[in-house]
């Protein structure tokens, strides 16, 4: 296929790498000066997406998804597909959505998970909405770039996958934070509490998986001192997102807030800025009970 890629950053450089190693013509653009092997560059947004089979985008949030979609959609050709991988706030990617079927294109969302090892490695996770043939326009793409892709439902489905997800992501990090932060001042051994939990009813993958406590269980960023990783910044980002979409929907989402503003308080007004999401663990043992 011939490929527009948009947002060649620390996600989109190596997602388009390996589009172009699989032999497809990618040409791509980004705000900053860049150079990924294989990928011929473009002066602007438009001229990325123009002739394009399929245009991806990679970027920070949806209001500049927004501004990006008003360029390149009267610049891309009827029937062509555009596949957007950030992820941003669901009314966005429905209104981009909405806005690229009016001009007869298709319109997938997709934002990922798997970090940006997975960009490099092929092996994300797609979480994608749109219809059924935008969906597998994109499908053979998902292919190349990850190990799995979903189709949630129609427009704004992979972002609420995503949202949903990160939500209790968030959540789950900090319980078990609070649980390792505890367990401490109970004198109860890290080890002798993993062993614990990880075989029983507290078992997730914030534990499991990704433990927070350095030393325990897998390699995890706690092993190189909390160096993401997903930043503690990146988690704060979705937890808003989560908290957006749940004021939007009416949904009562307790768990959710008090997550996005213990991530608020971390990265803005105390050291959290540039860490793991992982550090909470750090930040509940040096706290008392206030």
């Amino acid at each position: 296929m011939k490929i527009g890629f948009i947002g060649l950053g620390n996600m989109g450089g190596p997602m388009a790498a390996n589009l172009a190693k699989a032999g497809h013509d990618v040409t791509g653009f980004d705000m900053a000066e860049v150079s990924i092997e294989g990928v011929s560059m473009a002066e602007t947004a438009a001229a990325a997406a123009t002739g394009a089979d399929v245009v991806i985008t990679m970027l920070p949030n949806g209001q500049i998804l927004r501004a990006v979609a008003n360029e390149i959609v009267p610049a891309m050709s009827q029937g062509a597909a555009l596949v957007d991988c950030s992820t941003v706030d669901v009314d966005s990617a429905r209104a981009v959505a909405e806005q690229a079927d009016a001009a007869g294109l298709l319109a997938v969302d997709a934002p990922v998970s798997g970090g940006v090892g997975g960009a490099a490695g092929g092996t994300l996770t797609f979480m994608a909405g749109g219809s059924t043939d935008a969906f597998a326009k994109a499908a053979p793409l998902f292919e190349i770039m990850g190990q799995k892709a979903v189709h949630c439902g129609e427009a704004g489905a992979g972002q609420a996958a995503k949202i949903c997800n990160n939500m209790i992501l968030g959540v789950t990090m900090i319980a078990t934070c609070e649980a390792f932060a505890l367990a401490d001042k109970l004198g109860l051994d890290r080890q002798k509490m993993f062993d614990v939990v990880s075989t029983s009813s507290g078992y997730s993958w914030t534990m499991n998986a990704y433990c927070p406590a350095p030393g325990v269980g897998p390699q995890s960023p706690s092993d190189n001192d909390y160096q993401p990783g997903f930043a503690a910044e990146l988690m704060l980002k979705d937890l808003r997102l989560s908290q957006q979409a749940a004021e939007s929907a009416d949904a009562d989402t307790p768990m959710g807030q008090m997550a996005r503003d213990l991530y608020a308080q971390y990265v803005e007004n105390e050291d959290g800025l540039g860490m793991d999401f992982s550090a909470m663990l750090p930040r509940f043992e040096k706290r008392g009970r206030s």
